[in-house]
């Protein structure tokens, strides 16, 4: 399979524009939106692919042959980088995502590749990965309201609700652990600048080396940039 460092294989790209070009995105509207959910999709369905790729080529350099892959809260904006590594790599991925109404879709154009997508907690994979994408998840909005205007330093202390901000924080840090643990080291992290620092918190709680790389990538749905980290490999 023909390849280029900065570009997926034509095959791949063949693949990934057939799979978004498949996808039922009336269905997709209201996982997505509260309503206007047509022209997010009109907005958002070219950079979901294009940038995707980009990032997709990027990760591809970073991963072995023949591998496993953790996709956590993995959904539309995953695609290419689920296809490529099936694909070109031949690794094995579980993406999981509690949203019911998008897996379904998902797994609809899906398994002529063949990808299948979970609804379960991510933290209930089983076995060793070594590679764990966490992306615009622990600061969800939706699954944590009191934690991610901080996150994002849009944080009302006037409005702030202390108890409810520790429970969510507590629920995040269980799921960055059970996540983590699963991970083989030396493994890599694909995560967003903005979740950073719940990685580096767990490394230095159980002392694994760990380093971020500098450059960022942008990303089609959330805007927040995403980075990678080497996990268990000294300098």
């Amino acid at each position: 399979m023909t390849t280029s460092r900065t570009r997926l294989a034509p095959a791949t790209r063949r693949l990934v524009t057939e799979v978004y070009g498949c996808l039922d995105y009336e269905a997709l509207g209201p996982v997505y939106c509260y309503e206007g959910g047509d022209e997010f999709w009109r907005a958002k369905r070219g950079p979901c692919g294009r940038l995707g790729s980009r990032v997709a080529a990027v990760l591809r350099r970073k991963l072995t042959r023949g591998g496993r892959s953790l996709y956590v809260g993995a959904g539309v904006a995953e695609l290419p980088a689920l296809i490529m590594e099936t694909v070109e790599l031949g690794r094995t991925v579980e993406p999981y995502n509690l949203r019911r109404a998008e897996v379904a879709a998902l797994n609809h154009v899906c398994d002529v590749i063949p990808l299948t997508f979970h609804v379960a907690d991510a933290a209930s994979a089983k076995g060793q990965f070594d590679h764990l994408w966490m992306v615009s998840v622990l600061n969800d909005p939706e699954r944590s309201p009191h934690l991610s205007p901080l996150s994002y330093g849009r944080g009302n202390p006037l409005t702030l609700d202390p108890l409810k901000f520790a429970k969510e924080r507590r629920i995040v840090r269980a799921l960055v652990a059970r996540c983590m643990g699963k991970l083989a080291k030396p493994g890599l992290v694909t995560t967003t600048t903005e979740e950073v620092l719940w990685i580096a918190e767990w490394c230095h709680r159980y002392r694994v080396p760990y380093r971020v790389g500098k450059r960022y990538y942008p990303t089609a749905l959330v805007g927040d940039p995403i980075c990678f980290i080497q996990i268990g490999k000294g300098d």
